[in-house]
């Protein structure tokens, strides 16, 4: 079977937005975007892995949350969603925002322009590459031993695989609020539909979801 590579509960706004200007540590999602808001759906799941009481919705926004990690043995990610830093790696002794066990449970691929020795957390491993988005898909397809990859973001990243034509599937929520100014995956999800099949499916926690998969 061919190892897709593929986006996963990627959050917007109603106006295509997934993060704001000016990234920090203190504020990870850049300046006027509460991730909060934009997560708000998944976290009123059953299956919200950070969930500390019972509880929690079912359906269809639950079966989202659960299907996450179904299948994937590898994920890639922007350097903007491992850490704030820029430019050369000046503290090695801080590994990125994910603490002491990461959520990914796979090889994370972060890419870089200044790589630095990998790290492992728990059962997670990040390595810090450069090179094209096909190199770097062809390393995290081998590592992920015959399992999908996970396109896991930010915008840029999401992007630069789109623009070289190597999403297999795509899946967005799209929360019910305007942000107006950030980051912006799109300005219409049409933009995708020369390349794409396109299902849009409303939860009635007020997102919609929007699915795409290859022609």
């Amino acid at each position: 079977m061919t190892q897709l590579l593929r986006v996963q509960n990627f959050m917007v706004s109603s106006d295509g937005i997934a993060a704001g200007e000016d990234q920090s540590f203190e504020n990870p999602f850049g300046l006027d975007v509460s991730p909060e808001r934009l997560f708000a759906w998944a976290g009123a799941t059953a299956s919200w892995p950070n969930r500390t009481d019972p509880g929690g919705s079912r359906g269809l926004d639950d079966y989202f949350t659960r299907d996450f990690a179904h299948n994937i043995g590898a994920e890639i990610m922007g350097r903007n969603k491992f850490g704030p830093q820029r430019g050369p790696w000046t503290d090695h002794e801080w590994q990125g925002w994910w603490g002491d066990e990461p959520p990914f449970h796979t090889p994370v691929f972060v890419l870089t322009h200044h790589e630095r020795p990998s790290i492992t957390l728990s059962d997670t491993t990040f390595h810090f590459v450069g090179g094209d988005p096909a190199a770097v898909l062809e390393q995290a397809r081998e590592a992920a031993q015959g399992k999908d990859v996970r396109l896991g973001g930010g915008v840029t990243t999401i992007r630069q695989f789109l623009d070289a034509d190597l999403v297999d599937t795509l899946h967005v929520a799209v929360s019910p609020l305007e942000l107006g100014s950030g980051l912006r995956l799109w300005e219409s999800p049409d933009e995708l539909l020369d390349r794409f099949h396109l299902d849009v499916v409303p939860s009635p926690s007020g997102v919609t979801h929007h699915l795409f998969w290859r022609k």
